[in-house]
């Protein structure tokens, strides 16, 4: 979460130009463009503002502009695009564009790049922002650890009436961190609070300090009244007190004492933007109880709200996970990987599913969910863990060059993974056939794990690699582990891979291949070794009987029920199902190549699997047999042919037959290419956009054309308010079914706009409907402040649903802690 500070975002608000003049001559679209910024809702502005700058305005005004875009993108949290605006050359090098640069690196968390512009602002004896700049630098100073510093900084403002009270709290807050309770207790003593948020600040600080002198129940009575009362308290000082009291019931070895406040606080604030933190120490609790319950969680994970279900579906695979209720959990995680959302710390969750996928050998589904993590930006140790995943994921795809890049790149970066990487470096240069890296890699290992087993292990693999890459050292190397590691957990597995290579010799070498077959039994096999084993005996059978479909079908079908997980299953079902195809047990055929398909939708194998199983059909001669045969290659095509097109051509041939929708259509063309009145004309032309506006639902491209028909509707100067407002209503739904939902903002935004502006015709039903749902929009994207603006003005409007938004502004406020500083 970004940390620049909520008083930052509204300084940019404050401080208007920072400083410029204005310009003189503006235009009227130009003040229209910057009046939602001061009315509250930057996001408007932000969008109004850019279509503004796309017409060229005369340099001045332009100028203005883009200063002006620059704080509504700051206080949209937009902060990347922010730079890209103050690095201007029509702005770059003044103070207030400097300004803007340290608050847009600061909400980046580009500490070390805010400071020395704040720092210089500071210094600045005339600049309007320097106080704001203070408070910047002593930000970037904590943030990078320099707190002495950070407090000579404040206490430099302990002389500004207007940041005294501000800096004294901060200080206190960095002494408390510092573990200098004295003078953390002396400046507390010394600071009072003028406004209610800064007396829950303070009383908040007295809370940790007593804490931090080991007075547990007294700040724990502290803590509870913060959150049982929380009027007047910022967001800040609510987590932090949550925090707290997990953190005091944990001390106390009480972690049930605490979970209560916390779920309490998930429950009724659904879309916090604190919500993965405070699910996250919420799960430190449950680990820390011998008996947790699911009942919240599971709550949670079913209910609709987003992102609170997803996270909540993440910790409750991990209490599954914890109670050994792996099924569970990889179905919890599996809905949660459908879709994650956007948050990047849900990348941990999708990692985690990877991690059991790789275990399951779905290989193939492990690396989509990992390239899906990695989308999602994740926190750099995340990274890390995700790239060492990828890593092996490459290793089983046979992309070793990559695969070897990928571990070298994480022994260097996460400490924490270095053996691991290390080890699985040398493997995969092994599978390279590079020598010399392998040898680097491998000696590097060695010197930081000196375990025998371990040195033995690499041998294997060395083995085992040489034989799947066919390198006439492999056998010898093989025998040569069997030698040096007689005591070997993992001798069986040299066993397998030694009757491998008798088998695939030329000409193959049976009974040396089923020697060591029968040596595998007796070494007390592991887990992998058994399953070579048993795939190797269906592969015999095969060979040594001239094909006995009767006795591979019996060891495939062991097989499948035996290692259900394995990645080898693929093969051996698709073995079994040629097998009852050469016996013309088509049904038995049709099945296996049909779960085959299914089973990997995404795999190269799909294609050939679907063919086998139309095949089998047609050859059955049951009554339905071509009508099956005819879907499963309808399924091919789906999965990835060229023939989907064919197929989606074919549906929307019928769906036009069917023709009601094209029916009254054509009606509407004739009422308006006819001679109707204005009004009956303008009911033809909402009728027609209403009517691609419902079958929009199966046909997306008909949003564009209904927000067309829309947009005509609303655009006559003399339209009516109620047609007007409802074209625009319907307009903008159409743009957020598009996706555009800046400009679904902008539209409903507009009605309300235009509805209280002096001398505008009133229509409350459409205002109100236009209203509720830029706000809507707004909340959504967790804009409490701007959301709280558009409920202000349908409140102070007068009509029949002004009740319902002054209601919903003071749930608003009360929820999300919108007191005024």
């Amino acid at each position: 979460m970004n940390r620049l500070p909520q008083a930052a975002i509204a300084a940019i608000l404050l401080l208007g130009d920072l400083g410029a003049k204005p310009v003189r001559g503006e235009s009227d679209k130009f003040q229209s463009a910057i009046e939602p910024l001061s009315a509250g809702v930057p996001e408007v502005a932000a969008a109004r503002l850019e279509s503004f700058l796309k017409s060229n305005p005369p340099t001045e005004v332009k100028r203005a502009a883009r200063r002006k875009l620059g704080e509504s993108l700051i206080a949209s949290r937009r902060f990347e695009e922010a730079l890209e605006i103050v690095d201007d050359s029509d702005l770059r090098g003044t103070s207030a564009a400097k300004f803007l640069r340290a608050q847009a690196l600061a909400g980046l968390e580009r500490w070390a790049e805010a400071l020395p512009l704040y720092q210089e602002i500071a210094a600045q004896a005339d600049a309007e922002s320097r106080s704001e700049a203070r408070f910047g630098a002593a930000e970037a100073l904590r943030a990078l650890d320099r707190p002495d510093e950070a407090l000579q900084l404040f206490a430099t403002l302990f002389s500004d009436p207007k940041s005294r009270m501000r800096a004294r709290l901060l200080s206190i807050e960095l002494l408390l961190d510092k573990g200098d309770l004295a003078a953390a207790s002396h400046l507390l003593d010394q600071t009072g609070g003028r406004s209610a948020v800064e007396r829950k600040q303070r009383r908040f600080l007295r809370g940790r300090l007593e804490a931090q002198s080991n007075h547990r129940d007294k700040a724990m009575e502290i803590f509870e009244s913060i959150v049982r009362k929380p009027e007047g308290a910022s967001h800040a000082v609510m987590i932090a007190a949550l925090f707290a009291i997990a953190d005091t019931a944990q001390a106390q070895k009480t972690p049930e004492m605490g979970d209560d406040f916390l779920e309490d606080f998930i429950e009724h604030h659904p879309e916090d933007p604190a919500l993965p933190a405070v699910l996250a120490k919420l799960d430190q609790l449950y680990s820390a109880e011998r008996k947790p319950s699911r009942r919240e969680l599971g709550h949670w994970a079913n209910d609709s709200v987003q992102p609170r279900r997803n996270f909540a579906r993440w910790y409750l695979a991990r209490m599954d996970l914890r109670a050994g209720r792996r099924d569970n959990a990889l179905q919890i995680l599996g809905q949660l990987a459908a879709d994650p959302g956007s948050d990047p710390r849900l990348a941990g969750a999708l990692l985690e599913l990877a991690q059991l996928q790789m275990q399951d050998h779905r290989i193939d589904e492990a690396v989509a969910t990992l390239e899906a993590a990695r989308g999602m930006h994740p926190p750099p140790v995340v990274l890390g863990r995700i790239d060492f995943q990828i890593g092996k994921a490459r290793y089983q795809a046979g992309r070793f060059d990559a695969a070897a890049d990928s571990f070298e790149k994480v022994a260097r970066a996460v400490p924490e993974e270095n053996g691991a990487a290390l080890f699985n470096a040398a493997l995969t240069s092994l599978r390279l056939g590079n020598k010399a890296r392998f040898l680097t890699n491998a000696n590097e290992f060695a010197e930081r794990s000196m375990d025998k087993e371990n040195r033995a292990e690499l041998a294997l693999q060395k083995g085992l690699v040489e034989a799947a890459q066919g390198d006439k050292q492999a056998a010898d190397s093989l025998r040569a582990f069997v030698r040096d590691f007689p005591r070997s957990k993992k001798i069986s597995e040299a066993f397998v891979a030694l009757a491998e290579l008798a088998f695939h010799a030329s000409p193959p070498r049976l009974d040396e291949a089923r020697a060591n077959l029968n040596r595998v039994a007796d070494a007390a096999p592991t887990e992998s070794a058994t399953e070579r084993a048993d795939y190797l005996e269906i592969w015999l059978a095969d060979e040594a009987n001239g094909g006995a479909d009767g006795k591979v079908i019996e060891l495939a079908s062991a097989f499948l029920t035996k290692h259900s997980t394995s990645a080898l299953v693929p093969e051996v079902r698709m073995k079994l199902g040629e097998a009852a195809y050469r016996r013309q047990d088509f049904a038995n055929a049709q099945t296996q190549f049909e779960i085959l398909a299914r089973e990997n939708a995404d795999s190269t194998v799909t294609e050939k699997a679907l063919f086998f199983a139309a095949e089998s059909a047609m050859r059955s001669m049951g009554a339905h047999s071509l009508d099956r045969a005819l879907m499963l290659f309808d399924e091919v095509v789906k999965w990835g042919g060229e023939l989907r097109w064919p197929a989606r051509n074919e549906q929307a041939i019928i769906e036009r037959k069917l023709g009601k929708p094209e029916q009254a259509i054509t009606l509407y063309d004739e009422v308006l290419k006819g001679e109707a009145k204005a009004a009956e004309k303008r009911e033809a032309l909402c009728g027609q956009g209403d009517i691609f506006l419902e079958t929009a639902a199966a046909n997306p491209e008909d949003y564009a054309r209904a927000a067309e028909l829309f947009d005509q509707l609303a655009a006559p100067a003399d339209a009516p308010p109620h047609w007007r407002n409802q074209a625009l209503f319907k307009k903008g739904m159409c743009q957020e079914k598009l996706g555009d939902r800046t400009a679904a903002l902008q539209t409903f935004y507009s009605v309300v706009e235009s509805a209280l502006a002096p001398g505008g015709m009133r229509e409350f039903f459409w205002f109100y409907k236009a209203g509720f749902n830029g706000a809507r929009l707004l909340e959504d994207d967790a804009k409490w402040e701007s959301a709280a603006a558009i409920y202000q003005k349908l409140a102070s409007a007068g009509g029949a649903r002004s009740e319902e938004a002054a209601a919903r502004l003071s749930r608003l406020r009360l929820e999300h802690f919108l007191w005024e500083q």
